[in-house]
């Protein structure tokens, strides 16, 4: 029997899957192997999910509501449109504090700015109101420390209600016992992928109407319970969509067309998504892999592509790992890649901001973030992996923790694939070479005072102000980026700077170096031998689809023929299913 539970996090499955792909391998888990054995049964689990949709998906699958054990829940909307809703839910929380009812608050905020600033205005609006009864303010987001994050579920003591202000982090991941009250600001973060820019957008939309019911529902958990809902019952009919965009369809897909590649789909333009992707996102992931030589000119998965395949990362850092093989520094790569697949490990405490980037700034390498990366692994590993180390110096225990867990999923994985693992030692340069082999599509030249703009696409981007590059008296030229966010600007996220020559050298599609005295005959030679090539297997991989449909046509005309004319009123002879009496 199969058991898996959908969530927003990730699925552990041997490593990590994003949800995405997880939806993907269900359906080639399901028509491969469930379908066709009758003694397994494959079991999705919920909170939220549009049960009816994937039981059609399914071939009509039996669906099971479990209702649980909740309390009646009171939902009371806006009058009219709020305008400030941090503003609307301080006065919601003032009101609902100065009742006599007992019962914990539930306020649900975008991100962790809106949570802060809530948290803030509360605690002033509260010490202006004379005699006001104590309320005990808990902010709850991601980036909290592990230690902060406990108090929320702590019961509070006798005669002091609990207010906790939490991102949709409250909707489904966790439960906090007491809770009789929700104020829904009826907003979330969401990242959008924009494949034309290579961009993510990070921004505040608007929830779902199957968020906003799950929201309400936390206000039921051990009592009746009121949901306040910062917005009128029009906005939540007609303005909210039923259910949240699939995050297939606002992501980068080139992890997902290299899984169904490398499970021999072909045409995945007509490949049957549950929730199809808009058409530039897969064919954008489609030019990346190729860029990445993870797929040959024909779209055909080549030894690099099913190497990849094996890594349950982005294909540039299977590429980065794979490569780091080649060049030497394979220990090096494992721990930085290790550390791209876990959220932000520093944190800064309310109150203490200089002193944790203060802290943060003696880890930083000049020349790079991923370096930075990697000087704080190898900093915890000296001081023996220790808790107390990592709290002195604001870094998350369980991010590194985790760090180390993926980091020996991954280093079994190369043993598997027989690629060696070897140390560089201290230079560096090997390393910040084999970055730059896996993310020079992503690359940027320096064109004002903190400024550059992506060589290709001519996309302005900005060093975030907690970049080790940023700040510096002498600038790089060139740099390549992990990834692009936009937020109040267009910040590269994870940025090393590199040297022009490995661009020309590592990714010949898109840079050459221009070289005086000389005439561009050679180069125009070069692309017409480039384009030569292409067609060549342009017409090679047309003859294996011709070859491949004939077999397919000859072994369907086959099985017809093969086939018995039973007349009415016959018995077709049939083989005994076993010997004896």
């Amino acid at each position: 029997m199969f058991v898996f539970s959908l969530c927003d996090k990730y699925f552990h499955c041997g490593a990590a899957m994003k949800k995405k792909t997880l939806n993907i391998f269900l359906g080639v888990t399901y028509f491969k192997i469930v379908a066709k054995r009758h003694d397994l049964k494959l079991i999705v689990t919920s909170a939220t999910m549009d049960s009816s949709k994937f039981s059609t998906f399914f071939g009509n699958v039996p669906t099971f509501t479990i209702p649980g054990r909740t309390f009646p829940v009171e939902t009371l909307f806006s009058k009219n449109p709020v305008e400030d809703y941090v503003d609307a839910a301080v006065k919601q929380a003032l009101q609902i504090h100065l009742q006599p009812p007992s019962g914990d608050i539930l306020i649900f905020m975008p991100g962790q700015e809106d949570i802060e600033v809530t948290c803030e205005v509360l605690a002033e609006r509260l010490a202006e109101i004379d005699n006001a009864p104590e309320l005990s303010i808990l902010p709850i987001y991601s980036q909290l420390p592990s230690d902060l994050q406990a108090k929320i579920f702590q019961r509070s003591p006798d005669g002091i209600r609990k207010c906790v202000v939490a991102t949709n982090i409250a909707e489904t991941s966790l439960t906090v016992d007491g809770i009789i009250f929700v104020i829904d600001s009826g907003y979330c973060k969401l990242k959008v992928y924009n494949p034309r820019i290579g961009m993510d957008a990070l921004q505040i939309y608007p929830i779902s109407q199957a968020n906003a019911n799950q929201r309400s529902g936390r206000a039921g958990r051990t009592g009746p319970g009121q949901a306040f809902r910062l917005y009128t019952e029009r906005q939540y009919k007609e303005e909210l969509l039923i259910t949240t965009v699939p995050e297939i369809q606002r992501t980068n897909l080139a992890n997902t067309v290299l899984l169904l590649k490398s499970l021999g789909v072909q045409d995945l333009l007509q490949f049957h998504f549950m929730d199809p992707p808009p058409q530039d996102n897969i064919l954008n992931s489609l030019y990346q892999l190729w860029i990445l030589r993870a797929l040959d000119h024909t779209g055909m998965l080549t030894k690099l592509g099913r190497q990849m395949a094996e890594f349950p990362l982005d294909p540039p850092q299977c590429q980065m790992l794979i490569v780091s093989s080649q060049m030497g520094c394979t220990a090096e790569i494992l721990i930085i890649v290790s550390m791209l697949s876990v959220p932000s490990i520093f944190f800064r405490p309310k109150g203490r901001e200089e002193e944790a980037d203060g802290v943060r700034e003696k880890f930083q390498v000049p020349e790079s973030d991923h370096l930075t990366f990697l000087n704080v692994y190898n900093q915890w590993k000296q001081n023996g992996y220790s808790s107390h180390w990592c709290n002195e110096h604001f870094i998350h225990i369980k991010a590194m923790r985790k760090v180390r867990e993926v980091r020996q999923q991954l280093k079994d994985i190369l043993i598997q694939q027989k690629l060696d693992i070897q140390s560089c030692g201290t230079d560096w340069d090997i390393i910040r070479k084999c970055i730059c082999s896996a993310y020079f599509h992503q690359a940027a030249r320096l064109k004002g005072i903190g400024e550059y703009v992506n060589c290709r696409t001519g996309m302005p981007c900005h060093l975030h102000p907690t970049s080790a590059l940023f700040g510096l008296g002498n600038t790089p030229d060139y740099v390549v980026y992990h990834e692009l966010v936009m937020t109040a600007k267009e910040y590269m996220q994870c940025v090393t700077s590199v040297d022009g020559h490995w661009l020309a050298e590592l990714g010949p599609m898109f840079f050459s170096v221009k070289e005086s005295g000389k005439s561009g005959r050679a180069k125009k030679k070069q692309a017409a031998e480039h384009l030569q090539e292409m067609e060549n297997q342009m017409q090679v991989a047309q003859e294996e689809m011709r070859a491949r449909k004939e077999a397919a046509d000859k072994k369907e005309a086959a099985m017809k023929k093969g086939q018995e004319i039973i007349s009415a009123g016959t018995t077709p002879r049939r083989t005994p299913s076993r010997l004896g009496l």
